[in-house]
């Protein structure tokens, strides 16, 4: 089975002042990132702004990234679809672009019953069974929960070898944990959640946060592992000012912003998101100077 490690970075998509892919930025972030704390980059998830990149945008972005992180870190393809037709049809390209796993979102929208979203992730599984499946759940984006029952079962079929659980419950996460094998990898959706999941046997965690701090996060998640549980809570304390500054306002809006402050001109979000606001911009300067970021 593919290791894709403790810390998955869900990596913005730079664009440039005309609105354009700069894929010469995310090459740059990309290997940045993969010296800097994470092991597996996540590509075109919600962070990487999916909804408003067409599939060749998204295609040549898996290919970029595999060339810059090539030895350094895994990638992971985000190819998740509402229509099950279309997730087969980009997921079989990306794996012969040759990423080393996939994320799938829960179809949003339609609103899909449990037995749908079973079969759903099923077909999408044996389509390609050589690439390994990590299950997104996000019930406030996709508006339907992915239970733990169907996760469980879901949890039954080779390659399908986790879940990114952004529900931000920790008993419905505690429920997966007790109901799969454990084999089957809980990562969390959401940084100030990393260490509580951690204890109820979550693997890692898919992060904005290690953008700016990758390696801290590390840290907390081997100190965790290693019984210094408390070195590990000073962390997180540590950190939890800058993981609730991200998500003041719809993701990936702060963390452009904070990436900007650092150095990084990875340009504003694709409309329908917006700039950042002065008053998002200035909570997070605060934030990054509080920790010595910038």
């Amino acid at each position: 089975m593919v290791d894709f490690g403790k810390v998955l970075t869900a990596m913005v998509t730079p664009f440039k002042k005309d609105g354009s892919v700069d894929y010469d930025l995310a090459a740059q972030l990309a290997a940045y990132l993969a010296d800097n704390g994470s092991d597996t980059l996540v590509i075109c998830g919600t962070t990487g702004e999916s909804p408003t990149l067409s599939w060749d945008e998204e295609y040549q972005l898996f290919s970029v990234v595999l060339q810059a992180v090539a030895g350094k870190a895994l990638v992971m393809a985000g190819c998740g679809s509402n229509s099950t037709k279309e997730a087969i049809a980009a997921t079989q390209k990306a794996a012969k672009i040759g990423v080393h796993g996939c994320l799938q979102v829960v179809p949003y929208y339609n609103k899909p019953p449990q037995a749908g979203l079973y079969q759903h992730f099923k077909a999408i599984a044996e389509a390609t069974p050589d690439l390994p499946v990590l299950l997104y759940n996000v019930p406030g984006r996709t508006g339907q929960n992915l239970m733990p029952e169907t996760v469980a079962k879901l949890a039954e079929i080779n390659n399908i070898i986790g879940i990114k659980e952004a529900s931000g419950n920790i008993d419905q996460a505690s429920e997966i944990s007790r109901l799969t094998p454990p084999e089957f990898h809980i990562y969390s959706g959401d940084d100030s959640l990393t260490l509580p999941l951690l204890a109820i046997g979550a693997k890692g965690v898919v992060s904005v946060a290690s953008h700016i701090v990758g390696i801290q996060l590390q840290q907390m998640i081997q100190a965790y592992n290693s019984g210094k549980v408390q070195q590990a809570t000073e962390i997180h304390l540590r950190l939890f000012p800058l993981f609730k500054a991200l998500f003041i306002t719809t993701n990936p809006i702060p963390v452009k912003a904070a990436l900007q402050l650092c150095g990084w001109q990875v340009g504003s979000s694709r409309p329908p998101l917006c700039e950042v606001s002065p008053e998002v911009a200035q909570r997070l300067e605060v934030v990054l100077k509080e920790l010595n970021l910038i």
